[in-house]
């Protein structure tokens, strides 16, 4: 059974970081595209970054820049690192592993100005 579990949200100040991680159990995520998702109050759930089998990565161009996915295939780990963190980042982070598709249970990030 695949399983993802989300860890690392919290409340932060603009301008400040954090780094999300994602624990993923019953498969290896080097086989595997893997995703972060975001979605805020009354909004869609948008893609934020995606780092795939062979970890290229893509981002949205409203985190380009600023935010880094990454793998640790040893931890079986996908992680998002936020730098310089603004309000409109605040959302529900989601975790999204491709083929399987399935998602974690999401972390909160709230970024107050």
């Amino acid at each position: 059974q695949v399983q993802l579990v989300e860890s690392g949200g919290g409340l932060v100040q603009a301008g400040g970081s954090l780094r999300l991680s994602c624990t993923v159990s019953g498969i290896l995520v080097s086989m595997k595209q893997m995703a972060w998702y975001r979605q805020a109050p009354g909004k869609q759930r948008d893609v934020v970054a995606i780092i795939t089998s062979g970890s290229s990565t893509n981002y949205a161009a409203s985190v380009k820049g600023r935010f880094t996915i990454s793998r640790d295939n040893a931890k079986n780990t996908v992680y998002l690192q936020m730098n310089s963190l603004k309000p409109e980042d605040t959302a529900v982070y989601y975790c999204y592993l491709g083929g399987v598709g399935s998602w974690g249970q999401g972390t909160q990030v709230t970024v107050s100005s």
